[in-house]
């Protein structure tokens, strides 16, 4: 059995959170209707706990593109500090220079 990385988890991750997307928030949206019966909320809830696990967004990692590392994350650059570091050495981010003292 071969063993998957943890960026392709990641990845199917993300697919059954898109998959699962319009199921789950209209669960949600009954689960949280005060103006529903009782029981209806109560099977909206288990119908709800029977998806995957992973299809909750909540479950996706915040992952560097380049390096597929999950800490140290730059949500608005969508990489890593040590990534974001070597490419502004290189000159490959437009506006960064690397200071030094």
């Amino acid at each position: 059995m071969a063993k998957t990385s943890s960026v392709e988890n990641n990845n199917k991750r993300r697919k059954l959170v898109d998959q699962y997307a319009a199921k789950r928030k209209a669960l949600k949206a009954t689960v949280m209707d005060k103006s529903l019966p009782i029981e209806e909320r109560f099977r909206a809830q288990l119908k709800l706990s029977a998806l995957p696990r992973n299809s909750a967004k909540i479950r996706i990692r915040n992952r560097c593109e380049v390096s597929g590392r999950p800490r140290a994350y730059y949500r608005k650059l969508k990489m890593s500090r040590i990534a974001l570091r070597e490419l502004g050495l290189l000159g490959a981010v437009p506006g960064l220079v690397k200071s030094s003292w």
